[in-house]
């Protein structure tokens, strides 16, 4: 074959590839339609409905499974266009002008009802709540067009208040379904109450009883820490729940007058029906809700993280005046803010498209809701006390869900990642409502700002400003270094700049910062890049000569066996040395670890190759047939790690969890050290904890808690297996049994399966470890908070309002308090587990005691274990 054949049959072969790709798909009517239903609105809605009537009504016969499926999708995925889908239910109410005879049948839009609710009930059964509640506003905006009665709409809400009454029901779930009765009652709230004042009496007064049995757990999740206060409401923050029941009795209060004022209504443009017998939603009942008991054995880690996200009330903060932002107290502000949220909660796969909707939300409200942007025609007026700002509204809901305590719904990278996005889309208005929001923050930090939502702030600021130059104006900041090094201002820039010199590299971060910030005595930066401290690399040193014979046999890949053989001469060298009294194996021990962490300090892949190859070693050195001996050779493991990485605290957690993997030490070890050793390293003192504490304390209660979820994830799986085996067997014996009667069925015996018994045995193993680590845990916080001086003295309505006046000591004292209430809260589904046991263990001996520090350990203690 010639040179230009090969390349003619390679033109052709591309051809053809080409032609297929530009082949269009062929789209049938029903799949046309489809996409029309879901992409209603985006030019005008309202103009769009009564073509969209138009092309539903000239397929016929009428695909009712369809249309029900796409208005099903639309309303659960697009909750924006709820109102809109209403209409053309409305819409479909009405016979086409060709038809016949059409009173004697039933609409077409009564029969895509019907077949709707068939879907809201798939929706109620499998406890699928945020689509549930959508689909509950969908019915609400058809009560009010006259489509669904109003005793009906009644009695569904009333459903779902009757949860609220359930014996010992959980906080996830009766707020789940308060909110489904509320938000309904919101939006049909004058149907309703002309049909029935005293039903709507009732519903509120339901959910706000419920309401009054979450003081506790409220004043627990409260964004901003006031440890003197018993009081649930703060200024700059709402309650969920609270906001709920003011919003609901704004509107019972003016029998509803200002939903036309809150939520669009399109379909009330339409004429209403004079003899349209409404539709009568079907009876239903709330299914009980299967709980993830911790004792049992959960499938899912998701499903297990889930319980501690949704079993606390919700605090959003607030940054800005009800000006610019609105207020979620009122009927419009609670509509912006719960659709927002559900955009946000929804496009969790796509942040880019949902960065687009949210500055597209005007278009979905009602007109003059949002000030146009700059330079845009002005097309309509002002509404009466709204014009809001979108951009500061859109940053102050996702900042408010990012610093939801103990933790938010989503990963905090999502919410990052979405103001990213936002920012790319329109930098020019969504720039400034960025730079608003960081100095209101920060403003907050000196107000009682909780340490684990400025711990989420800081991680925001430096990752943000990593996409964008790590360009910030530090100087309006400088000022603020002559408070007291460990306020909480002082502390979130410190933690800041840590951050962005993990995202980017020392020097830039450095140049970025005023010079009176890069000053030592600022202690804002370190002085040097972070990197490893090799104690034995001095020559000074009186081990330097013994560390270089350790450390030229791992750079020479020496056996592991060898290097132990090696350590037993230098134990007799250093017991004969003239160096004076030391601790021989403590010293080895030092030399040992940061010998091998210095040569895995390259790279992270140097590290887990170091440690692989010598695990025999650091087994060999970790562990003695002497409990005491073993403890303290582990934690003189971990004291050299530390002391290795002691200018990079990210390094310390990271081969603090690879000693836990590789099972050298284990996380009770980790808990025990962080609290007798590790406040040596940072700038908190003694009986406090840090974050840079905390965050080791987490990584390793977090390590136990994830051996126990996987081990209960292998006992299931074996049963299973075990019960699908037994199962088989009895089926052939069955089959047996029919082609011969005679034959007797053989007994059935219990056989001891050896991976059960040994799967069984590591789950008890795991169990206690866990238990072990939230007691270590737990008598750690309390030794801290009873030991210190200052723990009793920051607690006190007198000394927070003279916190002017506080110094390192006092503010050292006020985040270890931070820490614990963050213990308690994020922890609260094992402690529960295990409350009676490490309630004794650990306040038992202050059942008689006055001490404030100790009264307020057990306050917060029974409000995290009560608060199922």
């Amino acid at each position: 074959m010639s040179y230009n054949e090969r390349r003619g049959g390679y033109r052709r072969r591309h051809r053809d590839e080409y032609d297929d790709r530009r082949r269009e798909t062929y789209e049938t009517p029903e799949d046309k339609l489809k996409t029309a239903i879901l992409k209603l609105g985006e030019v005008d809605a309202v103009e769009e409905l009564p073509r969209l009537q138009k092309q539903i009504q000239e397929i016929v016969p009428a695909n009712v499974a369809l249309l029900s499926e796409s208005i099903r999708i639309g309303v659960t995925e697009q909750p924006y266009k709820v109102p809109y889908y209403a209409a053309l239910i409305r819409l479909l109410h009405e016979p086409p002008a060709d038809v016949v005879d059409a009173e004697s049948k039933p609409s077409l839009g009564r029969l895509v009802l019907e077949d709707f609710w068939k879907g809201f009930q798939t929706y109620l059964d499998k406890l699928e709540w945020r689509e549930t509640r959508l689909c509950i506003q969908f019915f609400a905006h058809l009560t009010v067009a006259g489509i669904i009665s109003s005793e009906s709409m009644v009695s569904l809400l009333q459903a779902f208040t009757a949860v609220l009454d359930g014996f010992n029901v959980s906080h996830k779930r009766a707020k789940r379904a308060a909110l489904c009765a509320a938000e309904g009652l919101m939006i049909s709230g004058a149907s309703l109450k002309t049909y029935s004042q005293t039903s709507v009496s009732e519903i509120i007064s339901a959910i706000q009883t419920f309401s009054d049995t979450t003081a506790i757990p409220k004043w627990l999740v409260r964004p901003t820490s006031s440890l003197y206060t018993d009081a649930v409401t703060i200024e700059n923050g709402d309650e969920m729940l609270d906001t709920i029941l003011q919003t609901l009795q704004t509107l019972n209060d003016s029998d509803f007058a200002q939903v036309a004022d809150s939520f669009p209504q399109p379909y009330l443009a339409f004429t209403k029906f004079d003899n349209l017998a409404p539709f009568n939603l079907p009876l239903v009942l709330v299914p009980p809700e299967t709980e993830i008991e911790l004792d049992g054995v959960a499938n899912n880690t998701e499903e297990a993280a889930q319980i501690k996200k949704d079993e606390w009330p919700e605090y959003y903060l607030r940054l800005f005046d009800n000006d610019v932002s609105p207020n979620p107290n009122t009927p419009a502000g609670y509509a912006v803010r719960t659709a927002l949220l559900d955009i946000i909660s929804i496009f969790d796969v796509n942040r880019k498209e949902c960065a687009r909707l949210l500055l597209e939300y005007p278009k979905w409200n009602l007109p003059g809701a949002f000030k146009p942007k700059p330079g845009a025609p002005v097309d309509v007026e002002p509404a009466l006390g709204k014009y809001w700002q979108l951009e500061s509204t859109i940053l102050e809901i996702i900042l408010g869900t990012l610093l939801i305590l103990p933790e938010s719904s989503q990963r905090s990278i999502y919410y990052i990642s979405l103001i990213t996005e936002l920012c790319k889309l329109s930098p020019s208005t969504v720039g400034p409502a960025v730079g608003k929001s960081i100095r209101k923050l920060y403003a907050a930090l000196s107000e009682g700002l909780d340490v684990e939502a400025a711990r989420r702030f800081a991680e925001w600021f430096s990752i943000h400003m990593s996409n964008f130059g790590f360009q910030w104006v530090w100087k309006e900041w400088v000022p603020d270094l002559a408070l007291s090094v460990q306020h909480p201002k002082r502390t979130f820039m410190r933690r800041a700049v840590e951050f962005e010199i993990r995202l980017s590299y020392y020097d830039r971060i450095l140049k970025t910062l005023p010079e009176p910030m890069q000053s030592p005595v600022a202690l804002i930066i370190a002085e040097q890049a972070p990197g490893p401290y090799f104690e034995y690399d001095d020559t000074t040193n009186p081990h330097h000569e013994a560390a270089q014979g350790v450390l030229n046999l791992f750079r020479g890949r020496a056996k592991a066996e060898d290097v132990i053989n090696h350590l037993e001469t230098l134990k007799n060298t250093l017991e004969t040395s003239e160096n004076g009294p030391i601790n021989v194996d403590a010293t080895t021990c030092s030399i040992v670890i940061q010998s091998l962490l210095h040569i895995g300090s390259r790279s992270f892949s140097h590290l887990l190759n170091a440690i692989e190859r010598y695990l025999p070693l650091l087994r060999n050195v970790a562990g003695s047939s002497n409990v005491l001996a073993a403890a303290e050779a582990k934690a003189g493991i971990l004291t050299s790690a530390a002391i290795f990485w002691k200018n990079n605290p990210q390094m310390v957690g990271i081969v603090f969890d690879k000693l836990m993997q590789y099972q050298i030490v284990d996380p009770n070890d980790v808990v025990g050290w962080t609290f007798t050793s590790g406040s040596g390293l940072g700038l908190g003192g003694q009986f406090s904890l840090s974050a840079f504490e905390w965050d080791l304390v987490r990584g390793a209660l977090d390590k136990a808690n994830g051996r126990v979820l996987i081990a209960r994830r292998k006992v299931t799986a074996l049963r299973k297996e075990e019960d699908d085996t037994r199962a088989r067997v009895k089926a052939k014996a069955n089959e047996s049994m029919e082609v011969d009667a005679d034959t007797k069925p053989e007994d059935e015996t219990t056989v001891e399966n050896p991976a059960m018994t040994t799967a069984l045995k590591a789950l008890d193993s795991l169990t206690a470890e866990q238990k072990s680590g939230l007691s270590r845990t737990l008598e750690g916080f309390v030794a801290c908070l009873t030991q210190s001086s200052f723990a009793p003295t920051v607690i006190t309505d007198q000394a927070w309002h003279n916190r002017a006046n506080w110094d390192d000591d006092d503010w050292n004292a006020w985040e270890t308090w931070g820490w614990y209430r963050q213990f308690c809260r994020a922890y609260s589904p094992y402690l529960r587990e295990y409350a009676q046991t490490l309630y004794t263990i650990s306040f038992s001996k202050f059942e008689t005691s006055t001490d404030p520090a100790a009264e307020l350990l057990k306050k917060i203690w029974n409000a995290a274990t009560d608060a199922a």
